[in-house]
């Protein structure tokens, strides 16, 4: 009896090794928290880095679940400094999630009213819902990417009347882009592109309003650069005519995750869904939005405008959601 307590006793001064599962958990919890710390990494250093970091800094938010775990393995497995290193990703994650862009109220007096509603119809499949969308909601501009030939058809079969004023890139597939208007229109070079881009000036009651289509390549692997280039024309297109308002509308295939797309921001203007307080509401995949994807269809306008009310609209046969908001235009520049 004595002999076998003092073997019990000795035994417990010698460090015994982790158990498989418990070594286990900690292996994988580095490795989820070296991954997320990776996007992290290059978010707070104000980059879209190469692939695959631009594709999964779209979905910034998401990552909150493999960090989370992580650190529940980090915890069963007592990886103290893991547990320290998750707590510290899940923190910095939180503060990147919160909006991001201005917000603000202009100075002068308002001197005009606009819905405007932007939609990808994939392909021109969900040409249709569109129309029937358009007629519903009654925008004043609508902005549509990917409208193919039958598409951009169809809209001048079924929305002449009630939208005389266009401007189109004709394209097949998801080259061609469409914007409609009860405002007369004048030409502007638009944005060249892989994708149709164009542009316009509104006369909106007697005031000039620059109107520009957005729908930069994706950015898929092997093409991050020419998403990045597009975007960039994107920024200084914005930048090309400070005196006059405007108004940048369509699939910018990027989101606030993004540093190409927060340096469009950076020119000064504002996202509609950011100022009526509909930030990160999903229009991208549209079969599992809301509950999982990421806003990358915006309408982004300038100091000029105040918004009062920002939706999504859900149309079958696309993969994005519409938005539709409602601005109001004001006198001056503040």
């Amino acid at each position: 009896m004595d002999t076998a307590a003092a073997e019990w006793t000795a035994t417990d001064d010698v460090p015994w090794p982790r158990p498989p599962r418990r070594r286990l958990a900690a292996r994988c919890a580095g490795l989820l928290l070296t991954g997320v710390s990776v996007v992290v990494g290059f978010r707070i250093a104000d980059s879209d880095g190469v692939t695959p970091v631009p594709q999964l800094l779209a979905f910034l938010p998401w990552l909150l679940a493999p960090t989370a775990l992580a650190l529940f393995l980090a915890l069963r497995s007592r990886r103290w400094l893991g547990t320290v290193w998750g707590v510290v990703l899940l923190g910095l994650l939180a503060w990147f999630i919160e909006p991001y862009g201005k917000t603000g109220d202009p100075a002068g007096r308002p001197v005009a009213e606009l819905r405007v509603l932007t939609s990808n119809v994939e392909f021109g499949q969900a040409t249709g819902g569109l129309v029937a969308a358009v007629r519903r909601e009654r925008p004043d501009v609508v902005f549509v990417q990917e409208c193919d030939y039958a598409c951009d058809a169809r809209l001048k079969a079924d929305l002449a009347r009630d939208y005389p004023h266009r401007r189109a890139v004709e394209g097949g597939g998801s080259e061609g882009s469409v914007i409609l208007s009860r405002f007369p229109l004048r030409p502007t070079p638009g944005v060249p592109g892989t994708m149709g881009m164009p542009g316009a000036i509104a006369d909106v009651d007697g005031h000039a309003v620059r109107l520009q289509l957005a729908h930069p390549m994706p950015p898929l692997p092997g093409q991050v650069g020419l998403w990045r280039r597009e975007l960039a024309a994107l920024r200084d297109a914005a930048t090309a005519d400070r005196g006059t308002p405007l108004v940048l509308a369509g699939d910018f295939n990027a989101s606030q995750d993004h540093a190409a797309f927060r340096r469009i921001l950076g020119t000064g203007l504002y996202d509609a869904s950011r100022l009526t307080g509909d930030d990160r509401t999903a229009t991208w995949p549209a079969r599992t939005a809301p509950a999982f994807g990421v806003q990358i269809d915006h309408v982004l306008v300038s100091k000029d405008f105040a918004a009062d009310r920002t939706r999504v609209l859900d149309l079958s046969d696309t993969d994005h959601h519409s938005v539709i908001t409602d601005l109001t235009l004001h006198e001056g520049r503040s």
